[in-house]
């Protein structure tokens, strides 16, 4: 009898110093566990390595990073399932994104606006926060050769405008139909060029340097802008909607862990459209790590 009290007394101990240190506990592993995604592109692994850089430097979690998970609607329904539902808790998205292809609402040239419908809607039907916005706007803009842009004193779109008749537009065919691409930049705009030319991502910069083209659309933060040394103009009259970067979270994960809106906060308004270009350069044109340009950009804006 007892030798079954000792054995029993010992087990119990055992039962209960498990428990104490969490082992067996899948509750209490997920629940210290965050997991950050991201998009299928340069841009999204760079921005979702900062996240999860920043998650760990200031917090005690364990971040899982599941990035290059694929476009919007994968990312989207990975937040909404949750991290501890083979799913994601974080990734960075943006603003005209949430707006026309989630929300499938129309678009708007107010960045304000934007930003405070996708904020309240994704909080009303999804539990989900939009927090801060990390400073860049990666939307349509028109580039051309530095050069050009000196000769002419190009600036603006407006500038473009009246010597639009000397020269050929090289974009995507997706641009050149859309209504919210060429068709309604060229009513607001009163564009005249010579010609208007399909072309694919990587021939456009080809065709340009060529001087084939002389005007390209692309985003505003493609590192190819960058080594192309091209100039963006500015859309002046404000066509193209908003597509600022912003984290977005899900709920139930800051009501666990309330300290992470602080810690991604931090990124606020860090990141300029000619940063973004220069990190999107450094994977994209020189062929350096994602997860290193990130680190090293924290680094360097004194964030960790």
């Amino acid at each position: 009898m007892k030798r079954i009290l000792l054995l029993s007394l010992v087990f119990i101990l055992a039962v209960t110093f498990m428990a104490s240190c969490g082992i067996g506990s899948s509750q209490r592993n997920t629940s210290d566990t965050v997991v950050v995604g991201s998009k299928n592109f340069t841009e999204q692994i760079i921005v979702a390595n900062m996240v999860a850089e920043m998650i760990e430097a200031h917090t005690d979690l364990k971040v899982v990073r599941k990035l290059n998970l694929g476009g919007t609607n994968v990312n989207f329904e990975a937040i909404k399932r949750g991290g501890a539902n083979n799913g994601i808790d974080i990734y960075v998205e943006y603003t005209g994104t949430g707006l026309v292809d989630i929300l499938g609402m129309e678009p708007t040239t107010d960045p304000e606006k934007a930003y405070e419908t996708v904020k309240k809607e994704y909080k009303d039907k999804w539990n989900i926060v939009w927090l801060k916005p990390l400073g860049f706007n990666n939307t349509y803009t028109l580039a051309v050769k530095d050069e050009l842009a000196k000769q002419y004193n190009l600036k603006t779109f407006s500038d473009l405008a009246k010597i639009s008749d000397k020269l050929i537009l090289g974009a995507s065919m997706e641009f050149l139909e859309r209504p919210d691409g060429y068709p309604g930049l060229q009513k607001v705009y009163n564009f005249k060029f010579k010609d208007a030319k399909s072309m694919d991502s990587g021939i456009r910069y080809t065709a340009i340097d060529n001087n084939e083209v002389q005007v390209i659309d692309a985003f505003s933060t493609d590192g190819l802008l960058v080594s192309h040394k091209l100039k963006i103009l500015e859309d002046d009259k404000h066509f193209f909607p908003p597509y600022y970067a912003v984290p977005i979270i899900r709920q139930d994960v800051l009501d666990k862990h309330p300290e992470l809106k602080d810690v991604l906060n931090k990124l606020a308004n860090q990141i300029s459209d000619e940063e973004m270009q220069e990190l999107n350069y450094k994977v994209d044109g020189r062929g350096q790590d994602a997860a290193k340009v990130a680190k090293e950009f924290l680094k360097e804006k004194g964030l960790i």
